[in-house]
């Protein structure tokens, strides 16, 4: 496809430009000379769940990033290939190892306060990440990101301050790292990474975030954030390039019902909402103006747990296999969700920057094939009609999931008797009941943080907040320390993915498309970034 081309080149450029300075314009609202400005400049999209978290170096969940991506601005953006362009950083040097980056931040970098964005608020950031006291789900994007000493530092032997961080003055930002990553610099665009202003956190501790308090330094400021209904931001204008950005306000609504989220669209009450599983090719045929479906750099899968707490079955890698050989992807993507989803065998979805796809055994078996290996299975390991299993399946609030849950177990019943309990949550109550494993069998997702396939793959590492598995298996974590400095990555990560095949820790189960309602008003929306990362600022709306 040709978007897959696009994603795959622009990831190319990104990881040349390692040893290179970006000097080129930030990517920012460019409306054509003559285009006639809707007078109201309001941006509203739905979300499924409640904003939960607006602080940088602890956001962990997709939609709640959207909104930090707004509020702050890192060293780096990305542009509509999702290739890194210039942020708070005009430019940066490498030195000949590779493993030493001097970022060179621009001056008329502000905070909402007014304040300038120097070299210590982003090292004082990066360590707000690390920091044990603060216990950031995404602590480990530092260690991914092998910025020296961040293992040592998360896990409390070394101070923060060893942290290979620096500002050598206000302008100019240092990072040592342990070892060269190729893609580091198209690290920087994460919220994890993102400066912080100190004297607000040390002042308001835990409220810091709230409207009242907050003080951000990208395009927008919050200015209400109302839990299950509503956020909203308007323009920051002490943004550095708050002169281009067009859009005046984004309006954030909270709507579970993915149903009434598109009748309200359909009113005009929103310019963005998902399409309702199963409703894409109606909505093409209707809307096709306003109906989208582009690859996404996101996994759908089930985390199993793989601690002494789970059913002693599931202990047993013959049940697991065989509970992932029973599902028929095939029918979940093209039966259910209808929407340019493609199968998953793997976790690493195949258009992923480099990444080589390697031959996973069940993938080229048939369905048929596969359910036949399933039963084997499960009769092996001493499961049947005479002695059927039970399982409880956990996933957050969402008709999808719920029609993806309902199939599954009725696949697993039909095929390998297997009943399964239903448990219907709220976003937040999966998460933590996924991060403690207080679970059997979950729903899961990881979109990538990064156009490169150790974004996947490090969640199986032990030391992982993200491995909601608990999976531990010490050559997938000797395997991915090697890919950090491997020539070719994909040599560890084709044998990471063999290993996961094996085990069973997860089950993918397809890889995303974007799958969207958009007002054709709406202009310049990012669908050949395959991570889906937008900025408001790079948006306006024409007159209709």
């Amino acid at each position: 496809m040709k978007l897959t081309n696009i994603l795959k080149a622009a990831a190319l450029a990104g990881a040349l430009m390692c040893t290179t300075a970006l000097t080129g314009p930030a990517f920012a609202a460019s409306v054509p000379e003559g285009t006639a400005l809707a007078a109201d400049q309001t941006y509203t999209y739905r979300v499924l769940d409640t904003i939960n978290v607006v602080d940088p170096q602890m956001v962990e969940a997709v939609e709640d990033a959207d909104v930090v991506n707004n509020l702050f601005e890192g060293l780096y953006n990305e542009d509509k290939t999702g290739a890194p362009v210039p942020g708070v950083a005009l430019s940066y040097d490498v030195n000949a190892e590779k493993n030493v980056y001097t970022f060179h931040l621009r001056d008329n970098a502000k905070w909402s306060n007014g304040d300038p964005v120097t070299a210590g608020d982003f090292v004082y950031g990066f360590q707000r990440a690390v920091d044990p006291v603060n216990a950031s789900p995404y602590s480990f994007f530092l260690s991914l990101a092998a910025v020296a000493n961040a293992d040592e530092v998360i896990a409390g032997t070394k101070p923060v301050t060893d942290l290979g961080v620096k500002a050598i003055d206000d302008l100019t930002f240092e990072v040592t790292l342990s070892a060269s990553l190729p893609y580091f610099v198209k690290m920087m665009a994460h919220a994890t990474v993102f400066p912080a202003h100190r004297a607000t956190i040390e002042k308001f501790g835990a409220d810091w975030t709230k409207p009242e308090n907050i003080v951000s330094n990208g395009a927008y400021k919050l200015v209400e954030n109302s839990p299950g209904e509503r956020v909203v931001l308007e323009r920051n204008s002490a943004y550095w390039d708050d002169a281009n950005t067009v859009i005046n306000k984004v309006v954030v609504l909270s709507i579970n019902e993915e149903d009434q989220a598109l009748t309200r669209y359909l009113a005009g009450e929103l310019d963005k909402t998902d399409i309702p599983t199963g409703q894409y090719p109606s909505m093409l045929e209707q809307y096709p103006n306003d109906a989208h479906s582009a690859p996404r750099l996101c996994t759908y899968y089930f985390s199993i747990n793989m601690t002494d707490t789970a059913p002693e079955a599931l202990k047993d890698v013959r049940v697991r296999t065989a509970l992932s050989y029973a599902v028929d992807r095939d029918v979940i993507i093209n039966g259910v969700l209808q929407s340019g989803q493609t199968p998953a065998y793997t976790f690493t979805p195949a258009v992923t920057s480099g990444f080589e796809t390697p031959d996973i055994a069940y993938a080229s078996m048939t369905q048929e094939e596969r359910d036949a290996k399933a039963k084997e299975l499960m009769a092996e390991a001493g499961y049947g009609p005479d002695k059927p299993l039970v399982f409880e399946y956990l996933y957050n609030t969402s008709e999808a999931h719920k029609k993806i849950a309902t199939v599954v177990s009725q696949m697993w019943k039909e095929k390998l008797g297997v009943e399964l309990t239903l448990i219907d949550k709220e976003f937040q109550s999966v998460l933590a009941e996924r991060h403690k494993q207080a679970y059997q069998i979950a729903r899961n997702a990881w979109c990538a943080d990064y156009n490169e396939a150790s974004t996947f793959l490090s969640l199986m590492v032990s030391s992982n907040e993200q491995n909601d598995s608990k999976y531990i298996n010490p050559e997938v974590d000797a395997l991915m320390l090697k890919s950090q400095t491997s020539e070719n990555p994909n040599t560890e990560y084709k044998e990471v993915e063999a290993l996961i095949a094996r085990d069973v820790p997860i089950i993918p189960i397809y890889f995303y498309a974007t799958s969207i309602m958009m007002k054709p008003a709406v202009r310049d929306f990012p669908f050949t970034n395959g991570e889906q990362i937008w900025y408001a600022k790079d948006l306006y709306k024409v007159a209709e």
